[in-house]
């Protein structure tokens, strides 16, 4: 098996989780990796060029030309350092999350966080004179604003749930999002305000999805369901499996023939009692596979 292959049944085989920090890590890649042939060729300004494609700009008019990027910005990174905290941010919350909700629900508190996120920044911006000269070229990228909508949606639902710090002992997880939330929103809030609005936008998102869910209402299932719409577009659709079986000739056929089929199914169950299923052959599990659905 190829490193490549690997990573594809990794992606595969993997969890919501593992496969949100997958997609961060693959366009960071091919981010990086087009920075430096751009570099390598003398083009010139080469972020620039990427990044009005990923990020999702403040500016309507431009927003309007780039829709996708409510999107891709959540999964967009610049520098190792700002894609290494996010992920370490994400796993830590995301294990604790799923302990709670499904994997859907993680995908969806992420998207619609981030989306949240997206939507705050730009209203902020277009609403604020404070912002005005800077409007026409402000974006935003990051993970920062889904992944701060899961820490809240986590520490909301479980907020004694307790986590062991290094040097420190043992915390109660709202007290660690807490802090999280200041660091990331509050402080210093002049200072890359658009990242900070954005950061506001997914708490408050998942501060709401864990309160209406608790009420018996979720808020990622008619986007979930649309979601999985979408993504059936483009799966292969199965070819229905038509079994036929041939009718005994008479009474005598028949009852010999369930009378073979009873002795092979078990000497099946005799085998898997002695040695688990796993010391069947690939024609018993077959066997054992078609007479149970026949019976």
């Amino acid at each position: 098996m190829t490193v490549w292959e690997g990573i594809k049944d990794s992606f595969k085989e993997g969890s919501a989780l593992i496969k949100l920090i997958y997609i961060n890590v693959g366009v960071w890649l091919v981010v990086s990796i087009t920075y430096i042939l751009l570099f390598l060729f003398s083009v010139p300004d080469p972020s620039g060029k990427i990044l009005v494609w990923l990020a999702v700009p403040a500016y309507l008019p431009s927003l309007l030309t780039h829709p996708w990027t409510v999107f891709t910005y959540m999964f967009t990174h610049q520098g190792f350092l700002h894609i290494l905290f996010n992920l370490l941010w994400l796993y830590w919350f995301g294990i604790i999350f799923l302990q709670y909700f499904d994997p859907k629900k993680l995908v969806g508190v992420y998207l619609l966080g981030g989306l949240s996120g997206a939507l705050l920044y730009i209203l902020v911006f277009n609403l604020f004179p404070a912002f005005h000269q800077v409007l026409p070229y402000s974006m935003a990228i990051g993970a920062s604003a889904s992944i701060m909508a899961i820490i809240v949606a986590t520490a909301v639902y479980v907020p004694d749930y307790t986590v062991y710090i290094f040097l420190i002992g043992p915390v109660k997880i709202k007290w660690v999002a807490l802090v999280a939330f200041i660091l990331t929103t509050l402080v210093d809030f002049p200072t890359n305000t658009g990242g900070k609005l954005a950061h506001l936008g997914g708490a408050l998102y998942g501060y709401f999805f864990t309160v209406q869910y608790r009420r018996g209402k979720d808020m990622t299932r008619s986007f979930n369901q649309r979601l999985d719409t979408f993504f059936s577009w483009f799966k292969p659709r199965k070819k229905k499996l038509h079994v036929k079986y041939r009718k005994p000739a008479d009474d005598f056929e028949y009852n010999r023939q369930k009378a073979e089929e009873q002795k092979e199914i078990d000497r099946i169950l005799d085998k898997i009692s002695k040695g688990g299923y796993d010391s069947l052959t690939k024609k018993e599990k077959e066997t054992l596979f078609r007479m149970s659905n026949k019976h």
